[in-house]
């Protein structure tokens, strides 16, 4: 099935790639034309050509509240590594679960995991099943970035002994790089890349291989950061936001030492889902889905701001974006339990 969009460039169809998916979270793309869709409630499909399928041994998540089986990076060497890699929620010891990073490889028949492993989670300490962020991100230099939300306690968004709230960035085995921000500090962990973010759920380089975030706020104040090596995005010290009762998150808007967003949505819109386009009208530009406003924003311009939103019966709760290798933007509804290509 296929619905037409309006956009800036002209008339799109939104085509149904792969329907009556329960809960999806993320999708990446094969060399082969395969796509891989996670389900949060741990299970793992192959789409291509029409026919779909499980991968089996996948990684066994708890999926409580908004942890599961989340984000899946395919690497761009994986045409000779067959590695894949997943962000999931952890049981962890007495605390219920953690965002984990899980690393393994795609069998050549491509119907299952094998020689899974878990090479990194964040520091016990954390219950609830809240704010896992959990997007990957694979640099330029094919280390990792991570995104982890500060699990419903903000506080600890401000403490580099806790992963919550941060930004980490880790080699293919689960290591800190010797060259992070952080390493040789006594008072901090290595894998920490920036912090002081409440819950980054969309991530993605631009052309020129920087990090940018999109990260859900309180009530207003859902912020699109610039992401620097050490930096401290300010969370629960400053915000844009308020509570949820109305009451006043923090010290205010600004403090020194603390960075500044490129941009803010207030009201919220629930980003999630992060994509830079490249080619035709639209290049250069981010593309972000709204779980709350059923929208994908396009951000552009500097200073950056929202200049477009695509909306269609599709766009129905967006959790994940991403340009295919067709060229085509591609989304994942939730609210329709759809993965949709533009073209």
């Amino acid at each position: 099935m296929a619905g037409q969009i309006d956009t800036s460039a002209g008339p799109r169809q939104a085509v149904a790639v792969a329907e009556g998916l329960d809960t999806p979270w993320a999708f990446d793309f094969l060399p082969d034309g395969t796509v891989l869709i996670t389900l949060r409630d741990g299970a793992l499909l192959a789409v291509r050509d029409g026919q779909r399928w499980q991968v089996d041994n996948a990684p066994k998540v708890v999926a409580d509240g908004q942890g599961g089986l989340l984000d899946i990076l395919v690497p761009s060497d994986f045409a000779e590594t067959r590695q894949v890699f997943f962000t999931y929620a952890k049981k962890q010891f007495l605390r219920g679960s953690g965002t984990a990073v899980y690393r393994a490889r795609l069998s050549d028949d491509g119907t299952s995991l094998e020689d899974g492993k878990t090479i990194f989670e964040i520091a016990r300490g954390s219950g609830g099943g809240f704010h896992f962020g959990s997007r990957l991100v694979e640099a330029q230099d094919g280390t990792l970035f991570v995104t982890i939300g500060d699990r419903g306690d903000g506080d600890q968004a401000q403490n580099l002994m806790m992963h919550n709230g941060s930004v980490l960035r880790i080699d293919r085995d689960g290591n800190a790089p010797a060259d992070n921000p952080l390493v040789g500090q006594s008072d901090a962990l290595p894998e920490i890349y920036s912090y002081g973010h409440r819950n980054p759920q969309g991530a993605a380089l631009d052309s020129a291989g920087q990090l940018w975030v999109a990260e859900h706020g309180a009530q207003g104040g859902d912020e699109v950061n610039r992401v620097t090596a050490g930096a401290n995005f300010g969370w629960p010290v400053i915000s844009y936001g308020v509570n949820y009762d109305g009451s006043k998150i923090g010290e205010g808007t600004a403090k020194d030492g603390m960075a500044q967003p490129e941009m803010y949505w207030d009201p919220s819109i629930a980003p999630s889902g992060m994509a830079f386009f490249t080619g035709g009208d639209w290049d250069g530009d981010a593309f972000v889905g709204s779980l709350k406003f059923d929208y994908i924003a396009r951000l552009s311009g500097d200073p950056l701001r929202e200049v477009e939103q695509i909306s269609g019966p599709e766009t129905e709760r967006v959790r994940d974006v991403a340009q295919g290798p067709d060229g085509a933007l591609w989304f994942l509804s939730v609210g329709n339990g759809a993965l949709y290509r533009l073209e």
